[in-house]
């Protein structure tokens, strides 16, 4: 076989790699590591961080009368940022059992980050916030130190704060302009005032729980962010463990067994999902350092609840680790931040710069909340060493999300070794949004900037009356086959890219569209699309955006295939057969938002693209295939 090496783009490959080598930091790695870590050691390291860097934090706050713009130099008036914060310094206070810190008497200080959060219209999650570091002191608020503390004017302010109503109607039973898991935070702010006493109507927490806990009561494994369109991501799990914990604390026993299933299916598809590193979900929102810190909180609730643990004690164990030493490396100890906005960092549009304190101190409160439940169990069940990453095995599979009349949801979840991914079926926050596309999110090499209106491993199709169309948002058929190895999609309704979440177009074909694996390492993407009538498309075009900050074009038999390699990692694009031309190209994405990926940058993407209209006719077909091989090479 001959075989002859092109190596074109080279300049722009260069310049990519120059970029990124002369930007971008160093981001953490988990590297295979066989020796066994000791559950001591790492209550003490974790321990250790959070007394130096919650005191850093306490210490650079001179007055809270004004409250400060900046600590550490992030700014802190982006949303809830205050309760946030009120959340760890008194979950840290109960954590390490101390009133003081830095000097400080932290009592006095959360006295008065309620009122800020009130003046600045806080609600929500900064609701919750409040109502979990109230209860840091105890349930009983006449033994209270910091209800106690506080004047009869204070005390009302904490009441008006820790009001559900203010983002919740009880009359229309919704929340106020908000995704549908803020239901599960209305639940628990209602059911930790009810356990304060800070309210006394008990029917008003029952039906509040009853309320948020509707999807899975009425027999749903998984939630829908914004119903009825589809939007299942991280969030389904969250949102299921915040209900479990709200009739947990109503002594709701009838709750709890309803929401059990669902627990079950979430927490399995949870750990199949799961990257050696402890990375979990990797589509949709809130992704990045946020799914480090799902995999903490999770891995506890997991460990505190038996009935719900998808493996043994010890690989949930080496799952927290792998997560937790993510989130070290990623912490910069000099600015005391974590590096949300690191060069190639990726954020949804709500993560603003006023917002990077908030980020970290929720860093904070989640290891605080995590660590000293999962310790405990750890030390119930005598674990005194586990594995520095989690066994993970192969996995093929289909998991539907919704498989009812009309549109079809879920995810295909494949791992054969390091060949990992999640393809899913979902509706993002607009139509065909890059973290909601059917992709391979998570397959190595590979990765889709943060919310981008992009064709992602997805066709975007120009038609003659100039609209843009995707197959995408979930679709009209899913056919997965028995042995997992394939899943076969079928759209006849369409979405128009950056159009609202949940509308479709019949533009008058409709395309099946096969992904399939071989090899271990070798994912297959076929399209046949079909016409019922004459069907002019103008253009259409799709990337495979990557980690690859080098590309190589080779020519086999006549057949060309370009290789993007990144440090660890090659990923191997061939177009197997088209029934259109299609011209092939590659450009840098340097700090834009096309190169802004949830875990660090995009540097290259490759652009297929057909060179002149394509025209279908009735009852016609055209068909492409596209091979993506993915090799992962060993950690040195």
């Amino acid at each position: 076989m001959s075989a002859a090496k092109f190596q074109i783009f080279s300049i722009l490959a260069l310049a990519a790699s120059a970029l990124v080598g002369a930007a971008a930091p160093c981001r953490a790695q988990a590297k295979p590591n066989s020796s066994q870590i000791r559950t001591a050691d790492l209550n003490n390291e974790i321990r250790d961080f959070l007394a130096r860097e919650v005191s850093a934090h306490v210490a650079d706050i001179k007055t809270l009368n004004p409250p400060p713009d900046r600590v550490v130099g992030a700014l802190t008036t982006g949303e809830f940022s205050w309760g946030t914060f009120m959340r760890a310094l008194a979950a840290y206070s109960a954590f390490a059992d101390t009133r003081t810190v830095a000097g400080r008497d932290v009592v006095p200080m959360i006295a008065q980050m309620a009122p800020i959060e009130l003046r600045q219209g806080g609600k929500a999650w900064a609701q919750l916030y409040a109502a979990l570091a109230l209860r840091s002191f105890g349930s009983d608020l006449n033994h209270n130190e910091l209800w106690q503390s506080l004047s009869p004017a204070e005390k009302k302010e904490w009441q008006v704060l820790l009001d559900p109503s203010r983002f919740y109607d009880a009359k229309t039973r919704k929340v106020i302009n908000l995704p549908e898991n803020y239901l599960g935070v209305a639940a628990r702010i209602a059911a930790i005032d009810f356990q304060l006493g800070v309210i006394t109507d008990r029917k008003y927490a029952d039906d509040l729980l009853d309320r948020a806990a509707q999807q899975f009561t009425r027999g749903a494994l998984f939630a829908d962010d914004a119903l009825p369109t589809g939007r299942y991501d991280r969030y389904s799990n969250e949102y299921a463990r915040a209900i479990y914990d709200a009739a947990a604390a109503l002594g709701r026993a009838d709750i709890m067994k309803a929401l059990a299933p669902s627990l079950r299916a979430q927490m399995r598809l949870w750990w199949d999902l799961l990257s050696p590193d402890g990375y979990g979900y990797s589509w949709g929102r809130s992704l990045g350092a946020i799914s480090y810190m799902d995999t903490l909180e999770i891995a506890a609730f997991a460990a505190e609840h038996l009935e719900f643990r998808p493996a043994s004690l010890p690989q949930l164990a080496a799952a927290y680790y792998a997560a937790w030493r993510w989130l070290r490396h990623d912490f910069n100890e000099e600015r005391h931040l974590l590096t949300v906005f690191a060069f190639g960092q990726g954020d949804y549009s709500y993560i603003t710069k006023e917002r990077e304190w908030q980020q970290t101190t929720t860093f904070f409160a989640k290891v605080i909340n995590a660590h000293e439940e999962f310790m405990n169990v750890l030390a119930k069940e005598d674990v005194v060493e586990f594995d520095a990453q989690p066994t993970l095995a192969n996995v093929a599979r289909f998991v539907y999300f919704r498989d009812e009349t009309g549109r079809k949801f879920g995810v295909w979840v494949v791992r054969q070794g390091d060949f990992h991914f999640a393809l899913p079926f979902v509706t993002g926050p607009h139509a065909a949004t890059s973290d909601y596309e059917p992709a391979p999110h998570g397959l190595p090499g590979f990765a889709v900037p943060v919310e981008n209106i992009y064709p992602c491993f997805v066709p975007f199709l120009e038609l003659e009356d100039g609209r843009t169309i995707a197959a995408a948002d979930g679709a009209d058929e899913i056919h997965p086959s028995a042995d997992g190895l394939s899943v076969t999609a079928i759209w006849n309704r369409w979405v128009v890219p950056g159009a609202k979440a949940g509308e479709t177009v019949e533009p008058g074909f409709q395309t099946e569209v096969t992904w399939s694996l071989a090899g271990g390492k070798n994912l297959f993407r076929t399209e046949v699309i079909t016409a019922s009538r004459a069907v002019t498309i103008r253009r259409l075009w799709m990337a495979v955006p990557t980690k690859a900050d080098h590309i190589e074009t080779y020519l086999t038999d006549g057949r060309r295939a370009d290789q993007l390699t990144s440090a660890h990692v090659t990923l191997e694009a061939r177009v197997l057969s088209s029934d259109w031309p299609l011209q092939i190209s590659a450009f840098a994405t340097g700090d834009e938002p096309l190169g802004r990926g949830d875990r660090g940058p995009i540097p290259l993407n490759l652009i297929l693209e057909t060179t002149h209209e394509v025209t279908l006719q009735p009852n016609s077909t055209k068909k492409w295939e596209i091979e993506l091989t993915s090799i992962a090479e060993p950690h040195l």
